[in-house]
């Protein structure tokens, strides 16, 4: 029994999400520096905003639990299940705040503890309990947020915003849409009923696929710009360049499917490969950075 509800209580994190959103936080660590990042910078950086993702996870579930109980993808949360009550939720949510800004502010600094404050509370709190069900843009908007964890990581080394650490928080702040577009435009029956107006609920699926396809091709442009910069070299450049052919061939059959049977698997295949891409380029990233620095 205590083991089902400590499983309960880790779901509420999203682990998923986290974990990607905590494997950007490190590569934005390791890109800050030449050498290797300070150990304090490296633990408790990613410690820290770990616990603000998984805070502001928790503040999610709790806030569309209305939603979550309606839709297919969500109705076995642990709040609509009933596994979990609203002051458990809080408690656990607020725990993980508090916890996360102690450790940021007494051992990395004020700097990254005041971003990851900003970042949660412009997901859990603009994003998911306004942004959400005000606009179809929401994931434009809100997308801010979901792209500050390289950017907290980088700061957790440096102490300030650095050129660099922007440019990493700009290619995700650009991925977010096409990436969450294509999730939306499979589960638009589920947003339909719910209420929430997304891109293809308010605007229809052909709308968002030439969006997806037009913010694809400003990825493409974006994630270019760390080559171009001087901030990466070849292997980047080569790395990336694949990775965006894959993506703009996903964007360009979603485009092209049309009405056809397969519009209806094409969406979460291109989720699929956003995800993978978006892991892959921060790898790139990552691997060229520390080559540079061998050949050097």
């Amino acid at each position: 029994m205590m083991f089902n509800k400590a499983a309960r209580y880790y779901e509420l994190t999203k682990p998923k999400v986290v974990a990607l959103i905590v494997f950007t936080a490190v590569v934005g660590i390791f890109l800050a520096t030449p050498g290797w990042p300070p150990l304090n910078a490296l633990l408790a950086g990613t410690l820290g905003i770990a616990l603000a993702s998984s805070s502001a996870a928790a503040i999610n579930h709790l806030l569309d639990q209305r939603i979550d109980a309606i839709m297919v993808r969500t109705r076995n949360r642990p709040l609509p299940q009933g596994d979990l009550s609203e002051r458990q939720v809080l408690v656990f949510a607020v725990t993980l705040g508090i916890l996360s800004m102690l450790v940021l502010v007494v051992w990395v600094n004020a700097l990254t503890a005041v971003l990851t404050f900003v970042s949660l509370i412009g997901y859990a709190i603009i994003y998911t309990a306004w942004l959400k069900r005000a606009t179809p843009q929401n994931i434009v908007i809100g997308g801010a947020a979901g792209a500050a964890p390289p950017l907290l990581g980088w700061t957790a080394v440096t102490g300030q915003i650095d050129p660099g650490a922007m440019l990493l928080f700009l290619i995700v702040f650009v991925w977010t849409p096409p990436h969450f577009w294509a999730l939306a435009i499979h589960r638009r029956l589920d947003y339909a009923a719910a209420g929430i107006p997304m891109l293809p609920v308010t605007h229809g699926v052909t709308y968002t696929r030439w969006h997806i396809f037009f913010y694809t091709i400003l990825l493409v442009l974006i994630t270019t710009l760390p080559y171009l910069t001087g901030m990466s070299n070849l292997l980047y450049l080569a790395g990336v360049s694949v990775l965006n052919l894959g993506f703009l061939w996903y964007a360009w059959r979603l485009l092209k499917a049309g009405d056809s049977g397969e519009d209806e698997t094409l969406p979460m295949q291109t989720f699929s490969y956003s995800v993978i891409y978006l892991m892959l380029l921060f790898v790139f990233l990552l691997a060229d950075h520390y080559l540079q620095n061998f050949l050097s």
